[in-house]
């Protein structure tokens, strides 16, 4: 009994601070925080003023969004979910639509280095190209979502996939580099 107590206090206390850090961010410039949405901690957010997340999101731990322009801009729509130590790097624009849910350790960037003979890598322009995910979509762990990418309203990405071109809707999705392994059942 006793333990149980413990637990809800605990989760009580934990519930309390994820809340106080979500009005952290809003004072810091993230204005477009819903103030029902839960951060974790370790969370960091590079111009919070550029992101916009919806009513009852969930960042957990260790996430970070990098917002890396003045120009660029991050959505998450209405109940997001995304899992401990997910990166995601924007420089012009990365839109996740409603309840999508992003598992642990993946990684998204909507821009990518030119690789032509004629310079240095470290010389290369950035070249970069909107990254857009759809309503109902589920991204396993550790995978990789590269720039121009868009993934249709309820597609699946399985756990370590590489998505490098579009994805239709309600498609399921895996390998290196990611293709169409089956579509979801409408049943």
């Amino acid at each position: 009994m006793f333990a149980k107590q413990l637990y809800a206090t605990f989760e009580w206390w934990r519930v309390a601070c994820c809340r106080l850090r979500v009005y952290l961010w809003r004072l810091r410039g993230g204005t477009r925080i819903h103030p029902k949405c839960l951060i974790g901690g370790g969370v960091r957010i590079e111009r919070p003023w550029l992101v916009a997340l919806g009513q009852r999101c969930v960042l957990q731990r260790d996430v970070w969004l990098n917002i890396g322009g003045s120009e660029a801009r991050f959505e998450l729509g209405d109940y997001g979910f995304v899992g401990r130590g997910v990166e995601i790097e924007v420089s012009t624009s990365v839109v996740i639509g409603s309840g999508a849910l992003i598992a642990p350790g993946v990684f998204m960037t909507d821009h990518n280095h030119s690789t032509s003979a004629g310079a240095p890598m470290f010389e290369q322009p950035c070249i970069a190209s909107p990254i857009r995910i759809g309503d109902d979509v589920w991204i396993g762990a550790n995978a990789v979502i590269l720039p121009g990418v868009s993934i249709g309203d309820g597609a699946v990405i399985a756990a370590g996939a590489v998505v490098s071109k579009d994805v239709p809707p309600r498609a399921i999705v895996g390998g290196v580099p990611a293709r169409i392994l089956r579509f979801r059942d409408s049943t």
